[in-house]
């Protein structure tokens, strides 16, 4: 497998799901004007990362990435245990990162796009650290009796992570989360987090 991966974006958890499955794989880091380039909008048009590359098999999207990484690599667990109703959990909280705490950071990281006066991009910012807040909140209540988002450790935790490392890069108010501070730490000490925060010059 390859992974075309961004530092610090959504593709580096994916770059440490990777690193959770155990198997070989390759990372080619990315910037970007080399995700706008001829031979990465070959492999995903829309220039956007993450791509997985697996043999003749191009797939693009986080969320079936996951997926697919945690089908191709069973013993990792990272869908679960196998049966449904962990796959479901797995994909709940998957899907709560993706979803909706990714998109909530847009008018913090482009408010252009939500408003054309500049002179209101600082409030457009503002509302945008009150809803991640507000989801921050529902995530370290899920926390406060969980060691992992789905009650054990899975594809959705990567993601996760990133959007907290967002979340203190843009000034959201994360004073109190407790539970999330545990569970960043925990990540923070994780050997295959470690490697790909250094892979990715994140260290």
């Amino acid at each position: 497998m390859k992974l075309y991966t961004k530092p610090g974006a959504c593709s580096t958890a994916v770059h440490i799901a990777l690193q959770w499955a155990g198997g070989p794989f390759q990372a080619e880091i990315l910037d970007g004007p080399s995700m706008k380039a001829p031979a990465y909008l070959a492999i995903n048009p829309a220039g956007a990362v993450p791509a997985l590359v697996d043999g003749d098999f191009v797939l693009t999207q986080n969320a079936a990435i996951m997926g697919y990484i945690a089908d191709t690599h069973p013993q990792a667990g990272l869908g679960g245990d196998g049966s449904a109703r962990e796959r479901a959990e797995a994909t709940r909280w998957l899907a709560f990162g993706n979803s909706d705490v990714h998109p909530a950071f847009k008018p913090m990281f482009s408010p252009a796009r939500y408003i054309g006066e500049e002179s209101e991009h600082d409030a457009v910012k503002a509302a945008a650290r009150t809803l991640v807040r507000g989801l921050m909140e529902s995530a370290d209540r899920q926390l406060a009796d969980n060691t992992w988002l789905a009650g054990f450790r899975s594809f959705a935790d990567p993601y996760f992570y990133m959007t907290v490392r967002w979340a203190h890069g843009t000034g959201v108010d994360m004073t109190g989360l407790d539970n999330i501070a545990a569970f960043k730490a925990r990540m923070d000490a994780d050997p295959g987090v470690q490697a790909t925060l250094k892979a990715e010059g994140l260290a």
